[in-house]
């Protein structure tokens, strides 16, 4: 057993430090956890499954929590195959168990699920119902779009805990100890990033409760200074600047283009910019990219035409931005092309599909290579975004 969150509520997840990709695009250094939680009450609840990966530990933290009972919930808050993986197992197991979860988990749990009978076996909650265990009482409330349909949240009103699903999620396995906010924020912004509007519906739902504690899907388990976590959750969701700064995101094919993104931080810095960032798109995590182009204000955008439009990794680049809802914020645009350039025009018709995205200064066109008639359009574009 790994440890009590409350003298009821014990954490029964797994660490996940051989995934490669989680959902096969993003890279975990440091692994993921599948949190799954028991309630010990007259009426024992588990809250969530586990990735099958892992199926088998969760089955002997389940067990050894259990000691021979039976349990009589389970709660299912996210039908994401990451904590959804084994419920045909346990419904195996144990005929018994009642499955309690949104009517639209209820609908898809047949479409994962071919050939286990679910009439008869589950509750569907909606929002603001109840469900007692003995000493605890469960109240649940939708969450939708974060950031499945059928999503919801639990809270125990007893020991004041939520079960958040994906919500306050972060990358990182727990056995892993780092600070909380960088994993967190590319976790957020890559998971959850498009669904402002519905993350801003919950966090309203759950700043009226009583929260002593925070127990999500992924990551560690919240429990001191709540505020800090609702507040970059609250900027989040908002699509709000968290840092001052600007952000270069470059792609760049031999190395011409790379070398004006490299000067334009230096430009920028001497004007007093207050942090200047940067990422090689072809080379570096693009999850962090995403990141920091949300966690900033401004985005300055630099890349190589190609094929007469722009080279691949600023195209993915840009269409992350636009799958995740980028919006409110400054950009300006660095070209470069030898004989024809073109990456510009692209670049401003993908930005320009984005909502409150202002593109500010002169774009900066590179011919080839930097030259020293370039800089004083470089040094325009930088008053600009300042």
């Amino acid at each position: 057993m790994k440890h009590y969150i409350t003298e009821s509520i014990r954490y029964i997840g797994v660490d996940d430090m051989d995934i490669d990709l989680f959902e096969s695009q993003y890279i975990v250094p440091n692994g993921i956890s599948y949190n799954s939680y028991l309630i010990d009450d007259e009426k024992i609840a588990v809250m969530d499954t586990v990735d099958r990966r892992k199926g088998n530990e969760w089955w002997n933290n389940l067990e050894e929590a259990l000691q021979g009972r039976t349990p009589d919930y389970l709660v299912v808050h996210h039908m994401e195959p990451d904590h959804a993986g084994i419920i045909a197992e346990v419904l195996a197991k144990y005929p018994q168990l009642q499955i309690v979860a949104s009517a639209k988990a209820i609908q898809m749990m047949p479409l994962f699920f071919e050939g286990t009978e679910f009439e008869g076996r589950t509750i569907a909650v909606k929002e603001g119902d109840t469900l007692s265990l003995g000493k605890h009482t469960l109240q649940f409330f939708m969450a939708p779009m974060v950031h499945w349909p059928e999503v919801m949240v639990t809270y125990d009103q007893t020991d004041k805990v939520v079960f958040s699903a994906d919500g306050f999620g972060k990358f990182g396995a727990l056995s892993h100890d780092e600070e909380w906010a960088c994993e967190a924020r590319r976790y957020y912004f890559n998971i959850c990033g498009k669904y402002g509007v519905q993350v801003q519906a919950l966090l309203k739902k759950l700043t009226a409760l009583d929260v002593t504690c925070i127990c999500p899907l992924h990551g560690p388990i919240l429990k001191e200074n709540l505020g800090y976590y609702i507040g970059l959750y609250d900027i989040w969701s908002k699509y709000e600047v968290e840092t001052e700064g600007v952000f270069i995101a470059y792609a760049s094919i031999h190395g011409g283009t790379a070398e004006a993104a490299r000067k334009m931080k230096e430009i920028l810095l001497a004007k007093g910019a207050p942090k200047v960032s940067i990422a090689d798109l072809s080379r570096d995590d693009m999850a962090e990219a995403v990141e920091d182009a949300f966690r900033m204000g401004k985005l300055i955008v630099a890349a190589s035409s190609y094929d007469a439009n722009v080279f691949p990794p600023m195209y993915d680049f840009l269409h992350h931005l636009q799958l995740k809802n980028y919006q409110k914020r400054r950009v300006g645009i660095i070209e470069n092309g030898s004989w024809a350039p073109c990456a510009g025009r692209i670049m401003t018709e993908m930005l320009e599909k984005m909502k409150e995205i202002e593109i500010v200064g002169p774009m900066v066109t590179i011919r080839a290579r930097m030259k020293q008639t370039d800089l004083p359009a470089m040094e325009a574009l930088a008053d600009a975004i300042l």
